[in-house]
């Protein structure tokens, strides 16, 4: 689901001087989007293709947790499914993100990147993309005196037949001004039309999951900073709004948020798999207990289609197709997501998807429905719009705080 600025600190270490570490950075997000038009409309068919490759990108990172670590991620029932659905496919995030920029090489040069907490692998469209890439910034390892090869290819394909393959390398990365040495990173040498700068707004994707998930078998770029030593809290943080978004690196950043946050664990450390108390809705609660992957890079709210259906059924929603729900503009319902006995409230603003018909009065809901998930949850930008996030590397746990 994502234009900032990072500081020039590795071209002045080149030259041999000598600069304090930073303490905490951030860096301003952007959203784009692409699931609306310009009036605002949605489509319940995009959506649905847009669960269809959020399902995927899940599924890819089961599989490569499996053969990372070889035991099962997931109950048995979600990994029957991903081998169903066709695991090693999807568009994981071609209609809405949120992204920010980053600095690669020596000297560094800027990039424009998806911030994803659903994913671990770093990758930038490389020198012999071609028209591929036209619109992106190339990132070009042959003039960069820290990059090395590693002798490895990648490839990512999806379902519409999008894809991105080429070498891995490593070098230095700048991240909001933290240096992470030898990152291991992708260079793509073929962006099909999903990549292209008419879908993909950004020059490339960041990961912020573990390393287990990695197709790569390598850390993040944040992880690499904290194993560095490189920032002085293993944690970042993100508000997600509709200004003044940022992802902060090194801690949180104080003067977002209010109150105490509250903490939850994560439960597997492959994604930012947390447990939470109960879904409600107009009071009621719906869902209790349930399994959840806090990700940055899914712009909805997903659950089993089944229970989906139970939260929409208190409000006499009108399912229009696959697991989209929609009811009045102005009837927007009282959502609340509870972690560690603190219940958090949607927005209406962020629970309405957008107008859908003709009619302009009838709006899509921001939860839909997947058959893919089994009993886990995926809480995207609907929720994470209504709270400040602070992800803990080093207490591995997730934190929720009001906006200030």
């Amino acid at each position: 689901m994502r234009a900032l600025s990072v500081s020039l600190i590795a071209a002045l270490q080149a030259l041999a001087i000598t600069l304090p570490q930073p303490q905490h950075l951030s860096i301003p997000l952007t959203k784009r989007s692409t699931l609306r038009t310009a009036d605002g409309h949605v489509d319940p068919a995009s959506i649905r293709a847009y669960i269809c490759s959020t399902e995927t990108k899940l599924h890819r990172g089961v599989a490569a947790f499996e053969r990372n670590t070889g035991i099962a991620l997931f109950p048995s029932s979600l990994t029957k499914r991903a081998a169903a659905s066709g695991s090693d496919s999807l568009v994981d995030d071609s209609n809405e993100r949120w992204y920010g920029k980053i600095e690669v090489g020596t000297p560094p040069h800027t990039f424009t990147i998806d911030c994803d907490t659903g994913s671990t692998d770093f990758f930038l469209p490389g020198p012999s993309c071609g028209d591929a890439c036209s619109g992106h910034e190339i990132y070009n390892p042959n003039i960069s005196s820290s990059a090395e090869p590693l002798g490895r290819r990648f490839t990512v394909e999806y379902n519409d037949g999008s894809m991105a393959t080429g070498d891995l390398y490593t070098d230095t990365v700048l991240l909001a001004g933290f240096k992470a040495s030898a990152q291991t990173l992708g260079v793509a040498s073929l962006y099909s039309y999903g990549f292209s700068s008419e879908n993909f707004g950004a020059d490339g994707l960041m990961g912020m999951a573990f390393k287990s998930v990695s197709e790569y078998g390598a850390n993040s770029v944040f992880q690499t900073l904290v194993s560095q030593g490189a920032v002085p809290e293993p944690v970042f943080a993100f508000k997600l709004a509709s200004s003044g978004s940022e992802l902060y690196v090194g801690g949180v950043n104080s003067a977002l948020y209010r109150g105490p946050f509250t903490y939850i664990p994560v439960t597997q450390q492959g994604y930012w798999q947390v447990t939470g108390d109960a879904i409600g809705i107009d009071g009621k609660e719906i869902i209790n207990t349930f399994s959840a992957i806090v990700d940055t890079g899914t712009t909805l709210i997903l659950g089993d289609t089944s229970y989906v259906s139970q939260l929409y059924a208190v409000i006499n929603a009108t399912e229009v197709g696959g697991g989209v729900y929609s009811l009045p503009c102005d009837a927007m319902p009282n959502v609340t997501i509870t972690f560690g006995g603190k219940s958090f409230a949607l927005s209406a603003e962020t629970f309405n998807f957008g107008t859908y018909g003709s009619s302009g009065n009838t709006c899509l809901g921001g939860i839909a429905g997947s058959d893919g998930l089994g009993d886990l949850w995926i809480l995207g930008d609907v929720f994470l719009r209504n709270v400040y996030t602070a992800f803990d590397v080093g207490n591995s746990r997730v934190g929720f705080a009001d906006l200030a």
